[in-house]
């Protein structure tokens, strides 16, 4: 096995990346091993999807399972080596059909297929034990040692990044939402990725195209939310738990929440969200239902000692799942894309074995104190707010805005995010969005005229919302977005950070501070090319102070 697509992959002197199983994330050789050759076919299925489409036939069909099998593939999304062959087996049967498609349509308007290679016509084995013996000549790192490591690190940035913007994708999908034009282009950057480039300047261009598409994703998947569940509202939310029957609710996924919600009314159960659902308490939709309760706990990689504290069931809509400890392993349950070998997974829409499990269990005994944060600054509110925000720019009461979000995780190098937040002087306001926002948003940060000076925006992908804010400030002030008092300090982990930060760089926003550590496909040469054409900063440990310094000296000469 081979892996580096997340920020804790294993780092020594005698190299960078997982290859030893099992990974930093628990992943076992296989489960990695698989995962490398659904990828591959993936791109095979994009291959016949783009030249169907190009004569006409767009199959939905085939899209779904591309982004949804991408989606599998992500960092803390699925462990089950055996959900991997079922997902290898359908792909191949998608892309025949898909294939069949094109060449029958090509034949109708007089035209010879193409005889297409590469992923189009890699033959994957029957037996497991075969399987894993064609890995390596599919893994992310196949060829490296006559291409190089820069070669097939832009690769892994474009592939990364596509996967990513599949997550999102699919969150959008099972809302209903879908967009010929983000599918036309996924097939072409996966196509893309088929023919094995080799070029680093044309693949870095093709990166800011993986950042464009996501900018159209997060637009599609803002709408879907919205559209379905209304626009965010300002929301005091619990954090504190309540008497009663309880379920947990973790990841990202809106659609399976209300579906949670609805199987739960009247039932004497109260529903929680964990992680990156805590938004979902702001959509009037959701909050309409009054036995959701709140949030309790905080960011994904704590989750296996408040999973163990929580008394009742606990489900897992997408990404992150970490290896369940024993004290609630058969409590947890899991949906769509998500896997863990020994877990049950719940594939049909029907939660009555979670229903079963609350009311089997204690729940909590007694109410706690009652601790509430606030949230809701999707852009709808901030927009509607923003002659007042402007005005107090205007006036010297806000003299900056910092961004301050993205991925959490386990590494202590991510306190600078929590000092950069803390020590924000009193006159600057914090966005911030993802589960990057647990490290400082139950502190204290007070408001200036009414405004709060930290504003929670949302889920990662709501840095749709700030773009959408950044943009209405840069017009109001007549500028561009570069010449805004507003600075971005992104935290990243995986690959959905990086489809945002590639959007980032699309809309050609510098100075971004991210961190803590390099994606370690990110070679020096790439990284020097990155920061001479984006302006990037990427050394952030131990900088925070003057980080801040450097980031209010600017607003002063501006």
């Amino acid at each position: 096995m081979f892996c580096y697509q997340c920020e804790q992959t294993t780092r020594t002197p005698a190299g960078i990346g997982c290859a030893s199983a099992p990974g930093t994330c628990g992943k076992d050789e296989a489960t990695a091993d698989l995962q490398d050759i659904l990828t591959h076919l993936i791109k095979g299925v994009a291959q016949y999807a783009r030249r169907a489409r190009a004569m006409g036939v767009a199959d939905r069909y085939t899209d779904d399972f591309i982004f949804y099998g991408l989606f599998t593939t992500l960092t803390n999304v699925n462990f089950t080596a055996t959900r991997f062959v079922h997902l290898i087996q359908e792909a191949t049967k998608r892309r025949e059909r898909i294939k069949l498609l094109y060449e029958e349509a090509a034949r109708e308007q007089g035209k010879t297929p193409e005889i297409l290679s590469g992923p189009a016509n890699f033959q994957p084995a029957d037996g497991l034990e075969q399987l894993l013996r064609q890995a390596s000549g599919v893994a992310i790192n196949s060829g490296v040692d006559h291409l190089g490591s820069d070669v097939i690190g832009a690769r892994a940035l474009i592939l990364y990044g596509m996967k990513g913007v599949a997550a999102y994708a699919q969150h959008a999908r099972v809302l209903g939402y879908q967009s010929d034009e983000v599918d036309a282009q996924a097939e072409v950057i996966l196509d893309y990725l088929a023919s094995n480039p080799t070029d680093i300047d044309a693949m870095l261009e093709e990166s800011l195209e993986v950042g464009r598409l996501n900018l159209k994703v997060m637009e599609l998947l803002d709408a879907a939310n919205t559209e379905t569940f209304g626009a965010q509202e300002i929301t005091s939310v619990r954090i504190s738990p309540i008497k009663g029957k309880a379920i947990l609710v973790s990841g990202h996924d809106l659609h399976d929440l209300k579906q949670i919600l609805e199987q739960t009314k009247d039932q004497g159960i109260n529903v929680y969200t964990h992680g990156e659902m805590l938004p979902a308490n702001a959509y009037p939709t959701l909050k309409a239902y009054p036995h959701l309760a709140g949030n309790l706990g905080g960011a994904w990689q704590d989750q296996q000692r408040e999973f163990a504290d929580f008394p009742g069931p606990i489900v897992m809509t997408s990404n992150c799942i970490i290896e369940p400890g024993k004290s609630y392993k058969n409590r947890i349950f899991t949906l769509g894309p998500v896997g863990w070998p020994g877990v049950r997974h719940i594939d049909d829409g029907d939660f009555t074995p979670v229903i079963q499990a609350a009311k089997a269990l204690p729940g909590f005994a007694a109410d706690a104190e009652d601790q509430r944060i606030t949230i809701g600054f999707g852009h709808h509110t901030l927009l509607g707010a923003a002659d007042k925000i402007v005005d107090a720019v205007k006036s010297g009461d806000i003299r900056h805005f910092f961004l301050v979000g993205g991925c959490d995780g386990a590494s202590p190098a991510r306190n600078y995010f929590t000092e950069v937040a803390d020590h924000a002087p009193a006159d600057s306001v914090v966005m911030t969005l993802g589960c990057g926002k647990y490290r400082f948003n139950r502190h204290e940060f007070g408001d200036i005229g009414g405004i709060p000076r930290l504003l929670d925006i949302g889920q990662c992908n709501d840095a749709h919302s700030a773009i959408r804010v950044a943009g209405a400030l840069a017009e109001a002030f007549n500028c561009g977005v570069n010449d805004l008092p507003l600075s971005i300090m992104l935290s990243w982990f995986e690959q959905k950070a990086t489809a945002i930060h590639l959007s980032l760089l699309a809309l050609g926003i510098k100075g971004i501070k991210l961190g803590p550590t390099l994606p370690a496909y990110l070679t020096p040469t790439l990284v020097q090319k990155l920061q001479s054409r984006f302006d990037l900063d990427l050394d952030l440990i131990g900088e925070a102070q003057a980080d801040l310094q450097a980031a209010l000296t600017h607003t002063a000469t501006a």
